[in-house]
């Protein structure tokens, strides 16, 4: 098979089994400018963007330039810079996989050195949407407060030289100013990470910021700017170089990198675009007035149970998620959690049968073909996953056993090693702090808890506290294994919580 080297000039040599545009990609041009263009991202809104542009000509005004503010991340840049900015999606589900070449980009963008040619392309009036996925850590929160951490080395670099920031708050409130400055009209800026009421977060980061400099700019802000919250949701692994070479050995294609996810997709927006927006809703988005129901059953039912069972998951020697649900405990597990803790949290949602929900997250975790890892999920899911329905329950004085459980394997795991004392690599910015307050607490959940920017007053909760030392005493005392069985035990036979 003569392996195609994936750009422009090689589309009309695609075998029949890759798809092509359906448009010319030379002919996208620039609408909206995204930081953060990571995998998730080039399978959710590059692929609603370009399935928009395969029915809709006049949608190829809003190509994508994707920039990335991180060093590390050039090398994303480097791989789909030659390429033209296409790439090859892969969904899969179980045998079945589709795969296309998706040409929503008009360019991609390294601001990791310096982001003054970033902000020159968003001076452009052309670009009307400034969108997010750089998860919760490229927002440089207080993570007790959610409002921006003005003590975060980016944002004390940022508020030392404004005119070449390095943060994405930085570069979002450089830009708007520069848009004040001019004359001109601001863009809607629209998270898409998975943090709760993603808009109003953005919005007080920007603000914050913006006030630090110039309080006429932050009125400027508070008036013109527009920040829509949205609730996403597909389920994309890091790409593998398994990956790369199965594009290239199957298909004959040469992608440097291609992106692998699922087939489910959900997207659901704030409809609040001054300025102008696609017709993503012609392609399967779902726009609401208010996101906040939806983004919270996802928050507490999907993202709250994919933390929980990939830290069990870890622990007990598991690789991917679908490995770890096929162990009957986690996955009697992850069904309590929803169905005793996380679930009935949940306001009633219009048009969502919760019950069919949580079922097909049961299926969409289990999927074989998507090979999703628990190191993956451990490394971008905050805490807050955890603590936030932790701290509601705690409020209704509701039990928390299996939430607790979620959050001493959480505990355990920062130590960096398993029971075994092989190494867990662990990315959270506080990851020294953790494994110091990990390794002095041991099955003391107390050290840890004292770290207020993540856990604030649920270090003082006695309950949590019994929960938490119950569930670490059988980690470190009887193992994972034992500890699996014994929450299994607790669901099957209907006991009572731990230390009841």
């Amino acid at each position: 098979m003569t392996l195609i080297s994936l750009d422009r000039r090689s589309l009309a040599d695609m075998p029949p089994t890759v798809e092509r545009p359906a448009f010319d990609p030379a002919s996208v041009r620039p609408g909206i400018v995204h930081l953060g263009l990571g995998g998730f991202h080039r399978a959710h809104m590059a692929r609603y963007t370009h399935e928009l542009m395969e029915r809709r000509p006049e949608a190829l005004e809003w190509g994508i330039v994707g920039a990335v503010l991180l060093p590390r991340d050039k090398r994303m840049v480097d791989a789909l810079a030659p390429q033209d900015g296409l790439y090859t999606l892969v969904e899969r589900n179980g045998e079945h996989e589709r795969v296309r070449v998706i040409g929503s980009l008009a360019g991609v963008f390294d601001a990791g050195e310096t982001s003054g040619p970033l902000l020159e392309i968003l001076d452009r009036p052309a670009i009307r949407i400034v969108s997010l996925t750089v998860t919760e850590n490229g927002y440089c929160l207080n993570a007790a407060t959610k409002r921006l951490d003005v003590e975060h080395p980016l944002i004390r670099a940022d508020l030392a030289d404004p005119y070449r920031p390095k943060s994405a708050i930085g570069v979002i409130v450089e830009m708007l100013r520069r848009r004040h400055v001019a004359g001109a009209p601001p863009p809607t800026l629209l998270s898409c990470d998975n943090i709760q009421h993603n808009g109003e977060v953005l919005r007080h980061c920007v603000m914050d910021l913006a006030a630090l400099r110039d309080e006429d700019l932050r009125r400027w802000i508070a008036e013109a700017v527009s920040f829509p919250s949205t609730m996403v949701d597909r389920i994309t692994p890091v790409t593998s170089q398994a990956d790369i070479e199965r594009l290239s050995e199957r298909y004959g294609v040469a992608d440097q990198w291609p992106v692998v996810s699922e087939v489910f997709s959900q997207w659901v927006i704030e409809d609040r675009f001054p300025q102008g927006r696609p017709a993503w809703e012609e392609v399967g988005a779902q726009f609401v007035d208010d996101v906040a129901p939806y983004e919270f059953m996802k928050l507490r039912l999907l993202n709250a149970s994919h933390l929980a069972v990939s830290g069990l998951g870890q622990l007990a020697g598991y690789v991917t998620i679908d490995q770890s649900l096929a162990d009957p405990r986690i996955r009697t597990v992850m069904a309590a959690l929803m169905d005793r803790e996380t679930g009935p949290t949940l306001p009633e949602i219009p048009g969502v049968d919760i019950a069919a929900y949580k079922a097909e997250l049961l299926q969409r975790f289990a999927n074989v073909a998507i090979r999703d890892t628990v190191q993956r999920v451990n490394s971008d899911a905050p805490i807050n996953l955890l603590v936030e329905p932790i701290r509601d329950r705690l409020k209704a004085e509701q039990d928390v056993t299996f939430l607790a459980l979620a959050l001493a394997a959480w505990f355990y795991r920062v130590r960096g090693a398993d029971e075994k004392g092989a190494p867990l690599l662990v990315t959270h910015p506080l990851a020294a702090l953790l494994r110091e307050k990990a390794l002095e607490g041991g099955p003391d959940p107390r050290p840890l808890l004292s770290i207020r920017s993540l856990f604030g007053e649920l270090g003082d909760n006695s309950r949590l506290i019994a929960r938490l030392t119950d569930w670490l005493g059988s980690l470190y005392g009887a193992g994972v294994q034992a500890t699996l069985d014994r929450a299994s035990q607790i669901i099957s036979r209907k006991l009572g919580p731990p230390g009841s």
